[in-house]
């Protein structure tokens, strides 16, 4: 009796922490991906807000022809990108680097910055960056600890196994770039 129960405890132990170990990777990696989902689902909120903010500032900045055109084509560009995390940030910081030229025009229109129609998109934008920012924090918590639970020994063993493989993590290169566009146009401002 005490040899089988010795067999039983040598078979359940290991592959209990097998089967404990797939579930955890498992749940953590549909942590990622779900809290990607949350970063795409602001992002496409963002999309929508920029032919707005363009349409209203071209009342007021017509010559401004080729800073509209990109942001037209970053939008687009950004819009379009569907790859890896890395690459979806790039897209980001050309669209982000031509939302400051907007900006930049911005700042030559005092009554533009006075427009209600303005005021209240700038403040539906301001909004969505944060909560960007409030799912990048949550997306790449959620990698790390993903990452984290597959390089830690013994989980690595399985993990690299079973073809896991590590998740990325969504980031801004330039921390001038992480700043909302409040930064540039602040409310208190106008």
């Amino acid at each position: 009796m005490p040899t089988a129960v010795l067999i039983f405890i040598v078979i359940a132990v290991p592959l209990l922490w097998l089967i404990g170990t797939y579930n955890g990777l498992v749940r953590l990696r549909n942590h990622c991906r779900e809290s990607w989902s949350g970063i795409d689902n602001e992002l496409k909120r963002r999309y929508d807000l920029i032919p707005r903010l363009v349409e209203v500032v071209k009342g007021y900045a017509k010559h401004e022809r080729a800073v509209f055109e990109r942001v037209a084509q970053a939008r687009a560009a950004a819009l379009a990108s569907t790859g890896s995390p890395a690459s979806q940030a790039r897209d980001e910081n050309v669209m982000i680097g031509a939302m400051k030229g907007l900006f930049a025009v911005i700042e030559r229109y005092p009554e533009l910055k006075a427009s209600g129609n303005f005021l209240a998109l700038q403040t539906e934008l301001v909004n969505t960056e944060d909560r960007i920012a409030a799912a990048r924090r949550f997306y790449n918590a959620n990698v790390r600890d993903f990452n984290t639970r597959m390089e830690v020994f013994p989980a690595n063993l399985l993990a690299g196994l079973l073809g896991f493989k590590k998740e990325e993590f969504f980031e801004i290169e330039d921390h001038t770039i992480r700043a909302a566009p409040s930064a540039v146009v602040g409310v208190g401002d106008v």
